[in-house]
């Protein structure tokens, strides 16, 4: 469900914010305007690092273990961390593919940047929450993966490419055919997007055995339209991606501000 479409907020999310409100544990993200539409220039990735000693990031690691233990149907992690600790967490843990189980997945009001692929493997959630994560402009294609997903609540106007903005996407890598040259598990994100890339998002092959190639494509996740970044092994895989949702740019791409997108619907 999109932002501006949802009925006014009161307390709706009370029981997802946890101790110290709604900016005590986050991060202003200027990336671009969020609220009007602006002419196209560069955008980049936010290329901050998860902090993987600090306290924040072990208690997330430790509460994904509990969940995953219990096999709970809904998880907020972000309720159970103090207001420094939701600050520090920037991703998901990878053992986030352990939640089989979760059905109802809350994040909202996060500081994060990004999400990893692994999420693919949470196959029964149902619902999607990390409605005002402002800092949350993009998500892997892996999340497609997610096939039970019928409901999200995602802030649209934080979005790269989306409707009613339409700010550009960050310009990616050009494609190569070996990844030899590449530290596939140091990454820089300012760059890639993320500081790590192992399989394929299309077909699960080994990156580091094959090529990578990145694009964008806009598609219907849930009840909302997300830019999503695919990493793929070779142009087959990029030639087997779905058609694009429908208002979006048409067909898979590199990003910059030399794509045209659709002329953006301000409301």
């Amino acid at each position: 469900m999109e932002d501006d479409a949802a009925p006014p907020l009161a307390n709706r999310w009370a029981d997802a914010v946890g101790e110290g409100g709604h900016l005590a544990d986050r991060e202003i993200c200027r990336c671009f305007d969020q609220y009007e539409v602006r002419p196209p220039h560069e955008v980049r990735f936010h290329g901050q690092r998860q902090d993987t000693a600090s306290s924040g990031w072990q208690h997330l690691l430790e509460l994904v273990e509990e969940a995953a233990a219990d096999g709970r149907e809904v998880f907020r992690p972000l309720l159970e961390l103090s207001p420094a600790e939701r600050r520090q967490i920037i991703t998901l843990p990878p053992t986030i593919a352990k939640l089989v189980e979760v059905k109802h997945l809350v994040l909202y009001g996060s500081n994060l940047l990004r999400i990893p692929p692994e999420i693919g493997a949470m196959t029964n959630v149902q619902e999607f929450t990390p409605y005002t994560s402002h800092r949350l402009h993009w998500f892997p294609y892996e999340l497609a993966r997610c096939r039970q997903l019928k409901a999200s609540t995602v802030s649209t106007r934080s979005l790269y490419g989306n409707a009613k903005i339409r700010p550009p996407f960050p310009s990616l890598q050009p494609g190569r055919a070996s990844t030899r040259d590449l530290d596939l598990m140091g990454l820089d994100p300012a760059v890639w997007g993320t500081d790590v890339i192992q399989a394929c998002s299309v077909c699960d092959r080994s990156i580091a055995d094959a090529g990578l190639y990145q694009v964008w494509i806009s598609l219907r996740v849930g009840t909302d339209t997300l830019p999503l970044l695919v990493n793929a092994c070779s142009l087959d895989c990029i030639d087997a991606l779905p058609t694009p949702s429908e208002g979006y740019v048409p067909t898979p791409h590199t990003g910059g501000v030399g794509i045209v997108q659709p002329p953006a619907d301000y409301a």
